[in-house]
């Protein structure tokens, strides 16, 4: 397939571009900053909001990743972020949309819950937290992920696009995960909104692959974590400590990670491997 990555310059849009080069598929890529990748037919530097650039980057590609966001809510002024959040899911799949392509990938983000980025404690009704979870969303970071979703279910209804939004929890390798594990062990309550929760960056990258690749149709939203948590602590001390009294579904055990996996294994034929341990 020849894909389009927006966010193509960001830590998981490099990585995706490489994946999908080594799978023997072609890259158009864009990206606020050049997107360095000798092997792309083309690159477009600009801002998503720009339907000019969005449609010269759509020209002859045959499905879509869209990695192309802010990444987090920590910003002087929460409406712009929600505001360019959306706009920009808004003009990928709208473009994608009229110039028929027929698969779009989206990097969603397990803050659609509402956990992660919460501005007063919450816990979960229950782990493994799966799709199907109550939403609980606080935060302009996450209600953008959660319009993301509704944005792609109504360009499937609207243009028959068929689409797959990721749920990613934090996302690394190499130095970036060092960090993070190394402040889950100094903290672990720091990291009570994550579950713990945590993907390798090559993962993410495969999972893209596969929800590119699957024969499938409609609009689906996929959690995708790794098969364990960021703590040396078992899961269910975890939960015991930090999340007292959430009821505790059957696989939780051992460092098993606290999201349900089925949906990614079943849908996408695909299950994210890889651990720190």
């Amino acid at each position: 397939m020849r894909v389009l990555v927006t966010g193509a310059a960001g830590h998981i849009g490099r990585h995706t571009a490489a994946e999908l080069l080594a799978a023997g598929h072609e890259v158009v890529l864009t990206d606020l900053l050049p997107a360095d990748e000798p092997q792309a037919l083309r690159v477009h530097t600009g801002d998503l909001q720009d339907p000019e650039l969005v449609r010269a980057a759509m020209a002859g590609v045959d499905a879509v990743v869209h990695l192309g966001a802010i990444p987090h809510p920590n910003v002087p002024d929460p409406s712009a972020l929600f505001a360019h959040n959306c706009h920009t899911a808004h003009r990928v799949l709208e473009e994608a949309g009229r110039a028929g392509v027929r698969r779009v990938v989206a990097a969603s983000s397990m803050a659609a819950v509402g956990l992660a980025w919460s501005p007063v404690p919450l816990s979960p009704a229950y782990v493994p937290l799966d799709e199907a979870h109550p939403v609980l969303v606080r935060d302009p970071y996450g209600l953008s992920k959660l319009v993301l979703e509704e944005t792609a279910r109504a360009a499937h209804r609207r243009f028959g696009t068929d689409t797959v939004c990721l749920r990613f929890p934090f996302t690394g390798n190499g130095e970036r995960l060092a960090r993070f594990l190394a402040a889950c062990a100094a903290d672990p309550a720091a990291q009570r909104h994550d579950l713990w929760g945590w993907l390798h960056t090559l993962d993410a990258a495969a999972a893209i692959r596969h929800a590119l690749e699957r024969d499938l149709s409609g609009a689906h939203v996929v959690g995708v974590t790794a098969p364990d948590t960021t703590s040396t602590l078992p899961s269910a001390e975890l939960m015991a400590a930090h999340h007292p009294g959430v009821p505790l579904r059957p696989g939780v055990t051992g460092h098993a990670t606290l999201f349900d996996r089925t949906v990614c294994t079943d849908l996408l034929g695909f299950t994210p491997a890889r651990t720190w341990r």
